[in-house]
């Protein structure tokens, strides 16, 4: 389902940074100095259907990079990656949502970013309300909420999106206790119904407890993989 190989993406981060009028109207003149961070090296990864991958490492390591390169909202600088299927993509809070407009209007708005129709929507619109719990807070601006109630929302959208592959980074994690466990719920019966799951997170017990198998980035390089227990035992030495 998802196939990369030999993927490199690399930021140019300046060495100095101009801040008032003189300083750019001066760099004008100047040669301006970049350095090369890569966030990503050689990664080869290949997901088969219905797999449940988790990635695990130290903040910074590429996690999330890893999942936007393969949700395609950034562009690898160098390697091939092939997705056989519809992505449907729980990546950072916020990204897709609009803060002045109400929680309606932005199940509508989120759901027509992820490739739904209007009727579509409209149609799973209870379904949405009533698995985030946000029953009294529909007609409430989105900024005025909670991180996690924003958390609970995405997410309550996007998986009710009918794709093949789910992408799901740590936002997971501001979630309450209580809907944590209607997500862990869905992640059972997403891996009876077969869909194909790359899952972010620095918590080693779901890692363990759902994924076939688990990645260890390190310095943005694949450092482990294999059975979760065992990766999660070499994060923790590491």
């Amino acid at each position: 389902m998802i196939t990369l190989e030999h993927v490199n993406k690399v930021f140019r981060l300046p060495h100095e940074r101009k801040t008032t009028l003189r300083q750019r109207f001066v760099s004008v003149f100047q040669k301006s100095t970049y350095e090369r961070f890569y966030a990503l090296r050689d990664i080869n990864l290949n997901v088969k259907q219905g797999e449940f991958v988790g990635v695990i490492g130290k903040n910074g390591s590429g996690k999330s990079t890893l999942l936007k390169i393969i949700a395609r909202v950034l562009e690898q600088t160098s390697g091939r990656i092939s997705i056989n299927a519809n992505v449907a993509p729980f990546l950072e809070l916020g990204v897709g949502f609009q803060g002045d407009s109400t929680v309606k209007d932005n199940i509508f708005l989120y759901g027509a970013l992820l490739g739904m129709g209007r009727k579509e929507i409209a149609s799973k619109y209870d379904w949405i309300i009533n698995f985030s719990g946000l029953e009294k807070f529909i007609d409430t601006k989105l900024k005025n909420l909670s991180s996690g109630m924003q958390v609970r929302l995405g997410f309550s959208i996007t998986v009710i999106v009918e794709s093949p592959i789910l992408l799901v980074d740590e936002v997971l994690a501001v979630g309450d206790i209580d809907f944590q466990q209607k997500c862990y719920d869905s992640f059972m019966n997403f891996k009876k119904n077969g869909r194909t799951i790359v899952f972010v997170s620095h918590d080693l017990n779901a890692v363990e407890r759902f994924c076939d198998r688990a990645i260890l980035l390190k310095g943005g390089a694949v450092s482990a993989e294999g059975h979760p227990k065992d990766v999660s035992t070499a994060y923790k030495n590491y």
